[in-house]
């Protein structure tokens, strides 16, 4: 349980969020370049900004390791997800900059990866699988939610400023297309932020692994451009930012639920009191 924290809740809906960990095993520390050890690639205050999903009846699970120590959205055998684009790997040895985590001779061996794959990789999709399970063994069916955040503008992953909301469904594939047109219908009538489907981000490893839309696993990947909700520059939380995003997220978990949007509107009217 060191590896993650699982809370379970009682909607059929699993929100995963295998980037939010900031931690650090004390011996790569001193492997690590300076500017690594500040883990800037993480995506950052993810679980804050989905807090309301805890109300809203979600079980949440998120790790407390760094993507740095393994990418948890990432397969095991590191086979690429977007083949000839630049890409950081199962155990990442370079930044979103592309420049070097690791100080010279220092980046994992193919043993070292193995073993964090065991140690790392291993407990959290054990505890994801057994969480969909106990879901859908309850509903019959269940959502699964891949959050993420990235900075907007990354010339070495992508060109130009990302889209503010980056919906994934592996080109239709890992969710049915009912869930598919109620989300697209929920970010195309909320007038605010700038939105795609199935752009860059189509999908990781999670999104594309466990959907199965036809046996009652509907998967959706959103990556959020982190300026929507936070300073990109100092990694800062910015309430007000966060506060005018959450109802939006809300409407598109409550759509891909086929709920009605009672969290959204709670969200939006206390904005509306701030």
């Amino acid at each position: 349980m060191d590896v993650f924290t699982l809370e379970q809740g009682r909607l059929p809906l699993l929100l995963s969020l295998p980037h939010d960990g900031v931690m650090l095993p004390p011996e790569l520390v001193p492997r690590l370049r300076p500017h690594a050890r500040a883990v800037p690639d993480t995506d950052w205050h993810v679980a804050r900004l989905y807090g309301f999903a805890r109300r809203l009846g979600a079980s949440i699970l998120r790790p407390r390791w760094s993507r740095y120590v393994i990418d948890l959205n990432r397969p095991p055998d590191d086979q690429d997800l977007y083949p000839g684009r630049s890409s950081t790997g199962l155990c990442p040895t370079r930044s979103f900059d592309g420049q070097p985590l690791y100080l010279p001779g220092e980046e994992p061996c193919a043993e070292e990866v193995a073993e964090r794959i065991e140690r790392y990789w291993m407990p959290y999709h054990l505890a994801l699988r057994e969480e969909l399970d106990r879901l859908r063994g309850l509903h019959g069916h269940v959502l699964l939610w891949e959050g993420h955040s990235i900075r907007s503008e990354l010339p070495w992953l992508f060109q130009g400023r990302l889209p503010d909301l980056n919906l994934g469904t592996a080109d239709g594939r890992s969710c049915s297309p009912a869930v598919e047109q109620r989300i697209v219908g929920a970010c195309a009538g909320q007038g605010t932020y700038s939105w795609i489907l199935n752009g860059r981000f189509k999908g990781g490893y999670i999104t594309r692994h466990y959907a199965d839309p036809e046996g009652g696993v509907d998967a959706v990947q959103l990556e959020l451009a982190q300026c929507t909700y936070m300073d990109e520059a100092s990694t800062a939380w910015d309430g007000e930012r966060a506060a005018r995003l959450q109802p939006v997220l809300a409407s598109l978990i409550e759509a891909a639920l086929g709920r009605p949007p009672r969290m959204a509107r709670r969200l939006a009217a206390r904005l509306g009191n701030l």
